[in-house]
């Protein structure tokens, strides 16, 4: 079935503020809001309006969201995947992403928590600006919600009523500088639990690993290193629908390697084998794996094993 309206872009803190019945914004760049204040959602029908197998609408923020959401009963889609969530819990999502919301009744859409946004425009000019673009929780294929401790929540709570007490008071000089600088502590925050997240939720995350084992055996299989090369990070975290920078933190928290050197690893095992069990020439065992050059197929090999593929073979004999 079509939905009802196309994605709905929201291009201005402004214009989000309007569309969701909220006072006009204290700053047109940066904006602190209760959800418990939000009367509307934007892009969605009524729940008087919904009807059994409605489309979930589409929302697309042109600007940085961050949101602590608790009481969350509505189904939610980052681009194409449904976010893991959970009673309390944070999400991160950059500017011209999308973000679909299904609910069937009134009481689906009323959750509590804080919603943060700001525009891309409000870092212009400070080291921040670049620096949100390095913080991997912000992308598509991330889809999963950060999870906080009692603790953890209490102090993400007091960081945002910090930016709020900032936004809400009289913009003097140091005003910008002071929400900037309070923005990237609770981005490093966020970090530091994510981290945290990944040691405490091992088992579904060796899912994962079972998942990256499975495309690099099909990978490895017959005839395609040969024809496709050896894989990449990024094609081994598309396959999996992550990103390539949570892909090799989760690995690097599971096994202590990155994802480049897993797969370096797997090849030099599978290197190994034929040089052991088979007289093909050190130059087309390269080949087969994938190696344009057998120079660098070599190289790898030795730096890897500290043995010269000739030499690894001469040890069987």
């Amino acid at each position: 079935m079509r939905s009802i309206e196309a994605t709905r872009h929201i291009r201005t803190i402004t214009e989000y503020h309007r569309l969701m019945e909220l006072p006009k914004p204290e700053h047109p760049l940066i904006s602190v809001v209760r959800f418990e204040d939000i009367k509307a959602r934007p892009g969605e029908a009524r729940p008087s309006e919904a009807r059994p197998g409605m489309a979930p609408k589409s929302i697309s923020h042109h600007f940085y969201t961050i949101a602590l959401k608790k009481n969350v009963n509505s189904k939610l889609k980052y681009g194409q995947q449904e976010f893991d969530f959970d009673e309390g819990v944070m999400v991160f999502m950059s500017p011209r992403q999308v973000l679909s919301v299904e609910a069937a009744t009134e009481d689906e859409f009323k959750h509590t928590g804080w919603l943060l946004l700001i525009h891309p425009d409000f870092l212009w000019n400070t080291p921040l600006s670049g620096k949100i673009k390095q913080y991997e929780y912000f992308g598509y294929h991330l889809r999963e919600a950060l999870h906080l401790s009692d603790k953890e929540e209490e102090l993400v709570v007091g960081l945002m009523r910090q930016i709020e007490h900032e936004y809400r008071a009289n913009m003097d000089a140091s005003s910008h500088q002071v929400m900037v600088a309070q923005l990237e502590l609770l981005l490093t925050y966020a970090g530091r639990f994510y981290q945290r997240q990944f040691l405490t939720r091992r088992i579904p995350h060796h899912t994962i690993l079972e998942r990256m084992e499975s495309v690099l055996a099909h990978h490895f299989k017959g005839d395609v290193l040969a024809a496709q090369g050896v894989p990449t990070v990024e094609s081994v975290a598309e396959a999996l629908h992550l990103s390539s920078g949570y892909l090799s933190r989760l690995l690097t928290t599971l096994t202590g390697q990155s994802t480049r050197h897993f797969i370096q690893d797997k090849l030099i095992d599978l290197a190994k084998e034929k040089l052991s069990t088979t007289d093909l020439s050190v130059n087309e065992i390269a080949f087969q794996l994938g190696f344009e050059h057998p120079q660098s197929f070599s190289k790898l090999f030795k730096n890897k094993t500290r043995y010269s593929p000739a030499a690894f073979r001469q040890s069987f004999n």
